[in-house]
């Protein structure tokens, strides 16, 4: 595992209780993010029943909340520790110990694909190759939803995140890598900080613009 992987990972072991303990009810007084969140699920199972990832999942909070929505979720990590918090806390969903930029998946294979504050963590000159294999193991017109934190219109700046070292991001510069791997934006939400959060928030739901020939009964 390269330094840029390995760094977080031992980071949040070495934080893994404290960490899954003050992620489990995060989304209660969020109602702009699960907003989201349920039009992302909505989009998904729309387009039928395939499997759904959360890259970086953490202790598995946001995992089972796409299983709430109803979807087919599990949910891979670098961090063996918050892995074993969230085999404990939900026994019924799956995860793996793993890398978002190597899914142990078949090209095409997922309806979905969440990556919620864990792009955040990644070198920007190595970016483009995750987004890389976003698109490849989802199906042509599967959807990708990124949360992260925005840089308010400045540039991709580093900045001292609480576990380990992370990036901003404008929302249209994130928007335009994404594109770049035939991503298609769908919607894009800005949230002010809350007054215990430091910085504004960015949502972007994409879809796959892989396409397999597919055809279309629009009269537009």
């Amino acid at each position: 595992m390269t330094a840029y992987l390995t760094a977080p990972a031992d980071a949040y072991d070495a934080v893994a209780d404290l960490y899954a303990d003050l992620a489990r009810d995060s989304l209660d007084r969020l109602p702009l993010d699960r907003a989201i969140l349920t039009a992302f699920a909505e989009l998904v199972r729309a387009a039928g029943p395939r499997p759904v990832a959360e890259a970086g999942c953490g202790p598995g909070h946001m995992t089972a909340h796409l299983r709430d929505l109803g979807l087919d979720a599990f949910g891979i990590d670098l961090s063996p520790a918050l892995i074993d918090i969230a085999r404990k806390d939900h026994p019924d969903l799956r995860f793996e110990v793993g890398s978002m930029d190597a899914f142990d998946v078949a090209d095409g294979e997922l309806g979905g694909l969440l990556a919620w504050y864990s792009v955040i963590h990644i070198p920007p000159p190595e970016l483009p190759r995750y987004f890389a294999e976003f698109r490849r193991v989802l199906a042509p017109g599967g959807h990708l939803l990124l949360g992260f934190f925005e840089s308010e219109g400045g540039p991709v700046t580093q900045f001292d995140h609480k576990v380990t070292p992370a990036y901003r991001w404008p929302i249209d510069d994130l928007a335009d890598l994404a594109r770049e791997e035939e991503f298609v934006e769908v919607a894009r939400m800005l949230r002010e900080p809350l007054e215990d959060e430091r910085f504004r928030r960015g949502h972007l739901l994409m879809r796959s613009g892989r396409t397999v020939g597919a055809t279309t009964n629009s009269m537009e």
